[in-house]
């Protein structure tokens, strides 16, 4: 007999990206950023550090907020900080759906909106996406009617592409909200700033943002939430009393405060990005043109498992991602390789050992 909900018991969960332990290896698995943070950060948490440790941190984080409001251009009450936005995440489904409600999500898509829903115990429906990637809006929008929430990261993983303001509109539901996970947003080439928030709909929206990848805090688990501050309000009421410890606060303030810093980085990272999307393409593989800090690559031969084990033989981790039940996809299945942009060595090491493999 399980201890377990059945709702837990259920579902496999959420698998991260493989994290070896040893070392050596070229890691381009689980889009982290190559570069090092802002030096304003490791300021920030030596200070912290050598502070007043003992107490509970601002429950609020009323430093980054303010912080935040600047670069976003709105007023801090419009913004709340989390472990995450995995945790920004997980706090709008527990706070929204209840068991009777519909969460909605695009597939292939990130797979932690499924688990999300399965662990509240809502129903889901997956708005399945075109083989280039878009809506096929006469099959989704009854589904999206019937939502409470819709997850729609923007840019999309793994594919990387990025979709219009007006398709964006066109998928919130009349009476539910639109989340936009913009963990990749910084990595655009015309990156967002919470636009939509301004719109007619913008009461209905709320933007999720991570500094694990453009601010290169990974290891500090931080992120945040943009919405109405009636949003915003309801939200507080299902975290935890300190969600955000002393020094993520530090990290994060200090993170987003050096915006030419992350500017900086990102620039290399689209740099980089544009140089092994044009040499996969030359080694026979389809790449989709990606607005993120990684690529999606297919090659006609299909050998994409293949692939990643014999790159994994020489110490080089990509994420190979399948995702069954798609109908356009041969044998109803899509498979392909989530390659993260590292340094420009790692990618040249990359394309070493594929031009030996494919």
């Amino acid at each position: 007999m399980s201890l377990f909900r059945p709702e837990l018991d259920r579902i496999a969960g959420y698998v991260p990206g493989e994290q070896p332990r040893d070392a050596g290896w070229t890691k381009l698995n689980t889009n982290e950023n190559p570069y090092p943070p802002s030096p304003r950060v490791i300021e920030a948490i030596t200070e912290a550090a050598q502070g007043k440790l003992n107490l509970y941190p601002d429950p609020l984080g009323t430093a980054f907020r303010q912080a935040a409001g600047k670069v976003f251009d709105v007023d801090p009450d419009w913004i709340l900080p989390g472990n995450g936005s995995d945790e920004v995440l997980t706090i709008l489904t527990r706070s929204v759906a209840g068991t009777t409600d519909q969460i909605a999500f695009p597939y292939p898509s990130y797979i932690l909106y499924e688990t999300l829903a399965d662990l509240q115990g809502a129903r889901h429906q997956r708005l399945l996406l075109e083989p280039d990637w878009s809506w096929n809006f006469d099959k989704i929008m009854p589904l999206v009617a019937q939502s409470k929430l819709v997850f729609v990261p923007n840019p999309n993983s793994p594919s990387g592409n990025r979709w219009t303001w007006d398709d964006l509109i066109s998928i919130t539901p009349p009476k539910g909200m639109l989340v936009l996970d913009e963990a990749y947003g910084d990595f655009a080439d015309h990156p967002h700033r919470g636009e939509l928030l301004n719109s007619t709909i913008g009461h209905q929206i709320v933007i999720t943002r991570t500094l694990s990848k453009s601010y290169s805090l990974a290891g500090i688990r931080f992120g945040f939430a943009l919405a109405h501050p009636t949003i915003i309000a309801g939200m507080r009421k299902m975290k935890d009393s300190y969600n955000c410890d002393a020094l993520s606060l530090a990290a994060g303030t200090a993170a987003i405060l050096d915006q030419d810093w992350m500017i900086a980085n990102t620039a290399k990272i689209r740099a980089t990005r544009e140089r092994l999307t044009a040499s996969l393409i030359e080694l026979g593989f389809h790449v989709v043109p990606s607005q993120t800090n990684f690529v999606w690559a297919t090659h006609p031969t299909g050998a994409h498992k293949a692939q990643y084990d014999a790159l994994r033989m020489r110490k080089i981790l990509v994420r190979y991602m399948a995702f069954p039940d798609v109908p356009w996809a041969p044998d109803q299945k899509l498979d392909g390789l989530r390659i993260t942009i590292g340094t420009d060595a790692e990618i040249d090491s990359l394309l070493t050992a594929f031009k030996e493999i494919v």
